[in-house]
């Protein structure tokens, strides 16, 4: 997110409020990010915010446009700012970890459909799925991912080249 997020949120016909505001960051702030871990940065944030509140602002943002809902199987919705492109995910089967890949060819939609079926198809949702470096080089096996055994603080293992889910400060 580039724009002041006041002006962002007035551009698209959003009532300017401090939780929207808080939430818009916290998702900015924090690509791959759930929703518990946005009430938790935007309420650090604010002081104080319901989780029905957070979820009323998430939707209001995902239906303009300005954040994306995406949800792995087995995982928690999770949220991003990355709008203005058609990318793909890399999801860390052993820890849950998410990261940003651009489309596998060329642009959007990326992929080509081997029948179509009469649509104009103008978008490919990707997931790739594997064992993350950290996990690789701490002997993990690949498993099926549980997102039930994940310590989400410890999933912000940051990438270098790629965006991946900072650590929830507490």
């Amino acid at each position: 997110m580039n724009a002041n997020p006041t002006d962002l949120l007035r551009q698209h016909g959003i009532q300017v409020t401090a939780q929207r505001l808080a939430v818009l960051r916290a998702v900015s702030g924090r690509p791959h990010v759930s929703a518990e871990d946005v009430t938790q940065v935007a309420g650090n944030e604010i002081g104080a915010i319901s989780r029905q509140a957070v979820y009323d602002a998430l939707g209001v943002l995902v239906e303009k446009g300005l954040i994306r809902r995406i949800q792995p199987v087995g995982s928690p919705a999770r949220y991003e700012d990355r709008v203005d492109d058609n990318h793909h995910h890399l999801i860390c089967r052993v820890c849950g970890r998410l990261v940003d890949v651009d489309c596998a060819v060329g642009a959007a939609p990326c992929l080509t459909a081997s029948d179509d079926n009469g649509y104009e198809i103008d978008e490919a949702d990707v997931a790739y799925w594997g064992i993350c470096p950290q996990c690789q080089a701490e002997g993990h096996a690949a498993t099926r991912f549980d997102p039930s055994t994940v310590d989400r603080r410890s999933q912000g293992r940051a990438s270098a080249k790629k965006k991946s889910t900072p650590p929830i400060k507490t």
